[in-house]
């Protein structure tokens, strides 16, 4: 008689769900162990829900698209019975309330340790090079109630592998002149190229920056309007004959895309062909003064835009040029992605420390999907699929977690 199809013990969708199983049982104590030096700010009576269960829980469900506390619990309760496989959920799915009473007291100078410790494990083998530095508002955390204006981050990204590096929260009643020195204090920046817009030119920034042994690309506007003044008049002066007589480095890209055609056009002078320049011994490190010309071609209209750069490389216009346009990447990459995928400026998250761990959450989540390289899609797409399909979220998990280990490495080699 036939015996028709072999039955095995194990058969492959149940060794497939086994083997995802003991993968997440295996991430999760990797997460745990990142976020380990996070203090329970509850009264001991009313801890109902581990805290582990609940990062852990409020970092998969903003990975899947979470906005807000009411997501996180609605993703813990359609995930359940998956989530119990591999947390302890001594009582269930927290609800709303418990996601938002513990994100607004944990405290946040802690938890941007953990996930700067966490970021420090993977530079390391991707090795960051340029970092722009630029700040962002979020527009809906303000409290007019209150009197309590929006939250305002400084942060650090790596351009080249798409990564937050850091970030700082910028004092209230102050700007990011003070931010910037204090995130620059958290990284490891030796051999790196930190970009900076207009509002981080500061000589004290430069020195910080220089004395780092790493180099900048500061951005001369007229928030120091003697020496723009100076630097534009000669440029201007010596752009109508080439430049002629005078060393210097040029070089010039010509991109199209969008309905649009942008040419740049970047002259580099070392600060010996220069005249003296205003302060110039303030400028720790300065070896160069930089021109980028922009002349964009829209439909419609052509647009012509100068800009000039402080910098203390040498005088190459092409890896100028670089890293001046990668700079922009902190505004595509890093603030339009928040705002656009995880809807960032529309949350009113706005009581204690909830809005700047809500924002590390969104950059934890955001740095998680860029690392994920298998499914060529959008981070909306991967998240939406995140969201779907368990065994892509621990995907995801793989990918962000196969670099951590428990040994302090520098930042930026």
């Amino acid at each position: 008689m036939a015996s028709g199809f072999n039955s095995s013990k194990n058969p492959p969708a149940l060794k497939s769900k086994a083997l995802s199983i003991a993968n997440a049982n295996a991430l999760t104590s990797k997460m745990s162990s990142i976020f380990s030096e996070i203090e329970d700010p509850r009264v001991e009576r009313n801890r109902v829900h581990l805290l582990t269960d609940i990062l852990i829980i409020a970092i998969l469900s903003v990975i899947a698209g979470a906005k807000g506390w009411e997501d996180m619990e609605n993703y813990g309760l359609s995930k359940c019975e998956w989530l119990s496989q591999f947390l302890k959920l001594p009582e269930g799915i927290p609800c709303a309330d418990t996601f938002r009473r513990v994100f607004e007291r944990i405290n946040a100078k802690v938890f941007e340790q953990c996930f700067r410790r966490w970021v420090e494990s993977i530079v390391e083998n991707t090795g960051a090079q340029v970092i722009p530095i630029d700040g962002k508002i979020l527009k809906g955390s303000y409290d007019r109630a209150l009197g309590k204006t929006a939250l305002h981050m400084v942060s650090a990204w790596s351009s080249q592998h798409r990564l937050v590096l850091g970030q700082v929260k910028v004092a209230d009643k102050s700007n990011e002149i003070t931010a910037i020195p204090a995130l620059l204090e958290l990284l490891d920046i030796a051999g790196c190229i930190i970009t900076i817009d207009a509002m981080g030119t500061q000589t004290a920034i430069a020195s910080q920056i220089f004395n780092a042994k790493a180099d900048y690309v500061l951005a001369l506007k007229a928030n120091h309007p003697t020496l723009h003044a100076q630097v534009k008049q000669w440029f201007e002066q010596h752009l109508q004959d080439r430049f002629s007589g005078i060393i210097h480095s040029y070089d010039e890209r010509v991109e199209k895309g969008h309905h649009r055609t942008e040419k740049r056009q970047i002259w580099c002078i070392p600060l010996s062909q220069l005249p003296p320049l205003h302060n110039q011994s303030d400028w720790a490190g300065l070896k160069c003064v930089v021109m980028v010309v922009r002349v964009r071609h829209l439909w419609n209209q052509t647009t012509r835009e100068v800009q000039f750069y402080l910098t203390s490389l040498v005088c190459d216009a092409h890896k100028l040029g670089q890293a001046i346009r990668l700079h922009w990447s902190v505004e595509n990459g890093l603030h339009w992605t928040l705002d656009v995928t995880f809807n960032e400026d529309a949350c009113r998250v706005r009581t204690g420390h909830a809005p700047q761990n809500l924002s590390l959450l969104r950059r934890i989540a955001l740095n998680a999907l860029n690392l994920e390289q298998s499914l060529k899609r959008s981070n909306r797409q991967k998240s939406n699929r995140a969201a779907m399909d368990n065994n892509y979220m621990l995907t995801i998990l793989t990918a962000c977690l196969s670099h951590h280990h428990d040994a302090e490495k520098p930042c930026c080699q």
